[in-house]
């Protein structure tokens, strides 16, 4: 873990933006030219580079001139560093870099900085937005980037901005102190089992139209396990660039007397957890998860991660 990490995983912000210098094409063609730039790889699920440091890699930023024509979707300008240095991103291939290794951001992002952390989500939010946006979706005419990446214009001058998506995230539990306190974890049925694991995870789903995000916590949780929830705390945010989420983070309590009543098309398995047996998951232990597969928990870079932990310590309300 690193020193500026706390909270919620990828919920603090570092950089300087400088959104007044997205419309500035001057500056921006000149802040190009002694820039650092982070290439990512929408083709390859969003890949950096970091360097090849196992506890403690750091992205690996290159020079403008290794960047120059290999930006697909444009030049995406993210800030400024606090040394005065500007940052761009660009989705192109990876370029050769000795020592560094391609990641993604889950496999990576609980062990990057602050700073790294918010470079590597923008980057690979604002790539994934364009990539899905080339077309104006109220002329259908081609739209170019604009704005430093932070928009699209098509010939018209009609012009579209980056979205972000609302979706809520919940640990349910039973409230109950100690070791034999139980949460519920879910297995999405659009998740396929690897040889040896199945994965289980907070209940999730994105918020609708005209909805609060609590009550879109009630609805999900009725809706994909059939529990009536009691209580529901606002725990904390995440951006999550896949593709363009905003995870809001929740716990709520819920009588686990209740009968499970799954969603086929969600979930396909839920069941209840004690402290006991997710303590000794963290610790590498083996919990049997059926069809001879062990339980593997969410990476430790996402916030449901940080929910179960908050949990299991009791640092909730």
């Amino acid at each position: 873990m690193t020193e500026e990490r706390t909270g919620a995983p990828l919920a603090r912000s570092t950089l300087d933006r400088a959104a007044h210098r997205r419309t500035d094409q001057r500056w921006l063609a000149e802040a190009w030219r002694c820039a650092r730039v982070l290439v990512v790889d929408t083709s390859a699920g969003g890949r950096a580079l970091v360097t090849s440091a196992e506890q403690q890699p750091a992205l690996v930023l290159c020079d403008a001139a290794v960047a120059d024509g290999q930006d697909h979707a444009g030049r995406l300008f993210l800030g400024i560093e606090s040394d005065g240095t500007p940052v761009f991103a660009v989705d192109a291939p990876l370029p050769t870099v000795p020592e560094s290794r391609a990641v993604t951001l889950r496999e990576v992002g609980h062990l990057l900085s602050a700073r790294d952390f918010e470079l590597f989500t923008t980057a690979v939010s604002l790539a994934n937005w364009h990539l899905r946006h080339a077309y104006s979706a109220s002329t259908g005419l081609p739209a170019r980037v604009h704005e430093g990446g932070w928009s699209r214009m098509d010939d018209g001058g009609d012009q579209m901005w980056p979205r972000t998506d609302p979706a809520m995230i919940v640990l349910v539990h039973d409230a109950v102190a100690g070791p034999d306190g139980r949460c519920l974890l879910g297995n999405n049925a659009a998740w396929r089992d690897s040889v040896q694991f199945r994965r289980f995870s907070c209940l999730a789903g994105y918020v609708e139209p005209g909805e609060s995000a609590e009550a879109a916590v009630v609805r999900e949780v009725a809706e994909e396990v059939g529990l009536l929830l009691d209580d529901v705390e606002y725990v904390g945010s995440q951006p999550w660039p896949y593709p363009s989420s905003l995870m809001l983070g929740f716990l709520a309590r819920a009588d686990s007397a209740q009968p499970l009543q799954l969603d086929p098309n969600e979930i396909a398995r839920a069941r209840w957890f004690t402290r006991r047996e997710i303590t000794g998951l963290l610790a590498g232990g083996v919990v049997d998860a059926g069809d001879g597969l062990c339980v593997q928990l969410p990476t430790p870079a996402s916030i449901a991660y940080s929910l179960i932990l908050r949990w299991l310590t009791g640092t909730g309300r």
